[in-house]
């Protein structure tokens, strides 16, 4: 390694708390979001939605609308049909997937309570909510299929009747052993476990402004994306558009947590009523269309059970997941991802060898679900620590004493899981002995006993995760989705000896801005301040995955330090060319060409970029001075760098009311090379409180006619400062050896297990009661319930 990760060096940056660049413009409210933009001849657009979740288009009558003033275009699935093509959810490697065809509006059938139908082009959103309130529609209401069971069952109204049922995918894992092992278990427990849908609920809802110029056959789409990369090849190809003539800028983005990833018909809409209209249209979703058409996450029905030995090794488990997805697959990453890794990450950290899965995804008339923040962990992490939660009970043994017993020793890798995932080195031992004193539990324990024996129901809870970060090639290129597993990045020194790095990785709160250039301010050298870093323009950074699945340290970073070494080595030629010397003898320290052995100064790198830029002719003939490096870096180990940790709930559960108070939170985490801890933090207790929101609080609720009941921030419940405990967190770091930067991901481990330590820790405060839960989120009423007192 050229460089050593020490706080020592000069410049070292790497393993450092530094704050954000952008913090302060956004803090004043000074963000650039597609929001805030307006653009010369720029309309609006508002869609006519059905009423129906389940329904067949019988006809449309837009006349009305067309004529109101300030009506530019009134646009039905037909119109946009004939520019559109059609595009369909589903990856080659899913063997028996299928999904319907869809485009940006319905044409013949709706098929859930939001569906987009038309769309309205107008001089102001008001004026085309207007004209949308104008348009008659008359639907033939079919009966909707709302519940899993329900669209599995034979006799089951067909959703799309061209597929032959409502299953979208299933597949089947059998290491085997399985019935042997359950017939000699000791001990076997098992449960039902409920899992319901939330979304996202992002400060800042999806938003697009598309400007198509005809003269130029050019689309430019500011579209509040994380993945700007996909989009122009999605609009590129299914709107006939040369992909070189398609930019996608993606400003501010005021979170996405994965929602943001997914083509929607909406925009897809948008985009061809420019493409018609050759004006710019701009279309911001509000709070009550993001519940009715974002994606959700979820809705799990999950039959588990686990076999155990009376010294409690855990010997084999069996699992059934029900995952239901809504009407469509969504593209063109598929809403069978989340499913595919629930069963995939089924006791996960556990050292036992017979393992068997059966996974169902189906069709039903509701808003589409797919990739959301920690993709399927958390309910494999609560269906594995829960039923290891009840084995303990069952044999007498202590939450930590049954885990430490069963976890894969963190001296036996590499090694395989009994799904089938590869696991570099995991630290699972460590994390759970470091959560034990975190916790100081023995005197949580005694805390809890004595305040039993005044009737308070307080409860302790443990989980133990894996998280997938770094995804490589296999995850979505494999399966014919044109989707980037590597990065790009273009790094120069400019001619006053400023650093400007051009990244595919994203920016959308998280920080990706600050640790790309700490790592280019490390390995160049330079002050952190001198480095600009530029994101998330199709037109003005190299091609690349873009942020998702926590992969912008773990491959962006790693392809900025490579990038950064290259442009390096070649400013010490440059400089053993100036001072006709040796570039092995040289190094650059604070902005300065220095001597390696002694760190005396020679001269600064504005004094380079000076002679290297307008005195040329100064240096030897033929030499060409390469200020700029432009570099691509794919993972090309594991499919994944895993990373894991350990954390812990304590709750206190009002028997009358149902209510249940967090009262604090632990998490000891291992996401590799840490290159901010304070940014590492940040996400840590982000994805902490989304998934405590998921645990307590955030549900959408359907009624049997497959209508949303709480599509509002009236009805539907985040979290808040108020709800939120004190969340204490400590380190393991284990660097990945795929990279030489050992970073893997952090985005996702809060919200990967926050809400199986929940859970653990309800059903703990109940346990006294003989009660259990085993459905999130845990309402009042469903502790009750679970209490009998309902």
């Amino acid at each position: 390694m050229s460089a050593p990760f020490s706080l020592d060096r000069p410049n070292s940056y790497i393993g450092r708390s530094v704050s954000r660049p952008n913090a302060k413009r956004l803090l004043e409210g000074k963000g650039r979001y597609v929001t805030d933009l307006s653009l010369p001849r720029m309309l609006h657009a508002a869609f006519v939605r059905s009423p129906y979740a389940h329904g067949r288009i019988l006809s449309l009558d837009t006349a009305e609308a067309a004529t109101l003033a300030g009506v530019r275009a009134v646009l039905t699935g037909a119109d946009l049909a004939k520019i559109c093509t059609p595009w369909v959810g589903t990856l080659e490697h899913f063997k028996n997937m299928k999904s319907l065809p869809q485009l940006p509006l319905a044409v013949e059938k709706v098929l859930w309570s939001g569906h987009p139908v038309v769309i309205i082009v107008a001089d102001s959103r008001a004026i085309a909510e207007d004209a949308a309130e104008l348009v008659m529609m008359e639907v033939e209401e079919l009966p909707a299929v709302s519940d899993p069971f329900e669209a599995l069952s034979k006799c089951a109204e067909l959703i799309s009747p061209e597929l032959g049922d409502n299953l979208c995918f299933s597949s089947q894992i059998d290491s085997g052993g399985v019935d042997d092992a359950f017939e000699a278990a000791a001990v076997e427990v098992g449960q039902d476990f409920i899992f319901g849908r939330h979304t996202a609920v992002t400060l800042e809802p999806r938003a697009i402004v598309a400007d198509y110029d005809s003269s130029e056959n050019r689309l430019t789409a500011h579209h509040a994306t994380q993945t700007p990369y996909q989009f122009q090849d999605v609009y590129a190809r299914h709107y006939g558009i040369p992909d070189g003539n398609v930019r996608v800028i993606a400003p501010d983005i005021g979170g996405s947590f994965g929602m943001k990833l997914h083509v929607y018909h909406e925009e897809m809409a948008v985009v061809g009523a420019s493409v018609l209209l050759g004006r710019p249209v701009k279309y911001v979703a509000d709070r009550m269309e993001a519940f009715t058409s974002d994606i959700h996450a979820r809705d799990h029905r999950v039959h588990a059970r686990l076999a155990v030995a009376a010294d409690g090794k855990i010997t084999a488990m069996d699992v059934d997941d029900i995952t239901a997805v809504g009407a469509f697959s969504s593209y063109p990453r598929t809403s069978v991802v989340e499913g595919n890794q629930v069963v995939r990450l089924m006791g996960a950290p556990y050292d036992f060898s017979s393992y068997r899965a059966q996974l169902s995804v189906v069709f039903q008339n509701k808003v589409q679900t797919s990739q959301y923040r920690a993709v399927g962990h958390p309910i494999a992490c609560a269906v594995t620590e829960c039923l290891v939660d009840s084995a303990a009970r069952r044999l007498g043994l202590d939450p930590f004493d049954i885990r430490a017993r069963n976890l894969i020793p963190d001296d036996s890798y590499p090694r395989q899981s009994p799904t089938g995932y590869q696991f570099e080195q995991l630290s699972h031992e460590v994390c759970l002995s470091r959560l034990k004193t975190l916790m100081d539990y023995d005197e949580l324990r005694r805390a809890q006993a004595k305040l039993r024996e005044r009737g308070v129901l307080r409860g302790i809870g443990i989980a133990l995760f894996v998280e997938i970060t770094n995804p490589g090639p296999a995850f979505y290129g494999v399966g014919g989705a044109r989707i980037s597993a590597q990065d790009g990045a273009i790094i120069k020194l400019t001619p006053s000896g400023d650093v400007h790095c051009a990244i595919s990785v994203t920016e959308q709160g998280q920080g990706t801005e600050t640790i790309i250039g700490q790592i280019v301010a490390d390995q160049l050298g330079v002050a952190r301040e001198t480095v600009r870093v530029m994101t998330g323009d199709t037109d003005t950074t190299p091609h690349g995955g873009a942020t998702w699945a926590c992969r912008g340290a773990g491959i962006g970073g790693e392809t900025a330090l490579q990038a950064a070494r290259r442009l390096k080595a070649n400013l010490l030629s440059i400089a053993a060319i100036i001072l006709q010397g040796n570039a092995l003898s040289l190094d650059i320290r604070d902005g300065w060409i220095v001597n390696a052995d002694d760190g005396q100064q020679r001269f600064s790198l504005p004094e380079l970029a000076r002679i290297a830029f307008f005195r040329s002719d100064t240096l030897p003939a033929g030499t060409q001075a390469q200020l700029s490096v432009a570099h691509h870096f794919a993972p090309q180990g594991y499919p994944f760098a895993f990373t894991n940790g350990a954390q812990g709930c304590l709750v206190e559960v009002d028997a009358e009311t149902g209510f249940v108070k967090v009262l604090k939170h632990w998490v000891v985490e291992d996401c590799g090379r840490i290159i901010n801890p304070l940014l590492v933090d940040e996400q840590i207790r982000g994805g902490v409180v989304q998934g405590l929101g998921a645990a307590f609080f955030e549900e959408c609720l359907y009624n049997q006619d497959g209508q949303l009941t709480n599509g509002s921030l009236a009805d539907y419940l985040v979290p808040m400062a108020c709800e939120m405990p004190d969340i204490v967190i400590a380190h393991v770091e284990t660097p990945t050896r795929d990279t030489e930067l050992g970073a893997k991901g952090c985005g996702e481990a809060g919200t990967a297990a926050a809400s199986a330590a929940a859970m653990n820790a309800v059903n703990d405060a109940l346990a006294g009661r003989g009660a259990e839960i085993a459905q999130i989120p845990m309402t009042p009423a469903r502790v009750l319930r679970a209490l009998g007192a309902i």
